[in-house]
């Protein structure tokens, strides 16, 4: 039988789950949205590591690759580490089949990743990587733009505007190099799909990675 003590220990229990709810609800409400596959991508333009304005438009026609960066995760360093130099080798195929490959760092300043256009420039040739551009984000920004989450975190566009995947960079989500191995890597599947003009099988997936450091 409850007492007055019981009653008191209740409605202050029913008071914290009324607050947790409430502080889930405005959590929820603050997430950044995704940009849903099928769906025209979001135009953008922003400044690249050599100082280049860059927009989306500038490459209509063109397949793009969106690849939200950060040399400090971990997640990254996976992708980046050679041998496999798995990002790199991404990156080569797409030049090779005229896709823009862009690197996007959304990191802002005095945050993990951060970095200036030179310090940029400087990654890119001591890991090998060969983007087409890096853009820099420090205002966060085009992030929130396609609701980038994660350091991975990728998108397909079609050479018509349209996204065609958007998600993580494969289905391994750790941060092991060894698992790349066998891992389905869904952008190189998402790409050859775009190419001979096929439906991707997988459009969607959940990135994960280091969250965006955003301001």
């Amino acid at each position: 039988m409850f007492n007055r003590r019981n009653l008191s220990l209740a409605a202050g229990m029913a008071a914290a789950v009324a607050l947790t709810a409430g502080a889930l609800i405005a959590s929820t409400a603050r997430a950044e949205p995704e940009v849903a596959v099928g769906s025209p991508a979001p135009a953008f333009t922003g400044l690249d590591s050599n100082g280049q304005t860059i927009s989306l438009s500038d490459f209509s026609g063109k397949t793009v690759v969106l690849e939200w960066t950060n040399d400090g995760c971990p997640f990254v360093q996976k992708h980046y580490t050679s041998p496999p130099a798995n990002m790199q080798t991404l990156q080569a195929d797409a030049a090779s089949n005229d896709v823009v490959w862009i690197s996007v760092i959304s990191s802002a300043p005095g945050r993990q990743g951060y970095v200036t256009g030179d310090a940029a420039n400087a990654l890119t040739i001591t890991r090998g990587a060969v983007p087409a551009h890096v853009v820099l984000d420090p205002s966060g920004d085009i992030g929130r733009l396609y609701g980038a989450k994660t350091t991975p975190h990728m998108f397909v566009i079609r050479d018509d505007g349209v996204i065609a995947y958007q998600g993580a960079i494969d289905s391994k989500a750790s941060s092991r190099v060894s698992d790349i191995a066998t891992a389905t890597n869904y952008v190189r599947d998402a790409l050859a799909s775009v190419a001979a003009g096929q439906p991707v099988a997988v459009a969607s997936s959940k990135p994960y990675g280091c969250s965006v450091k955003y301001n």
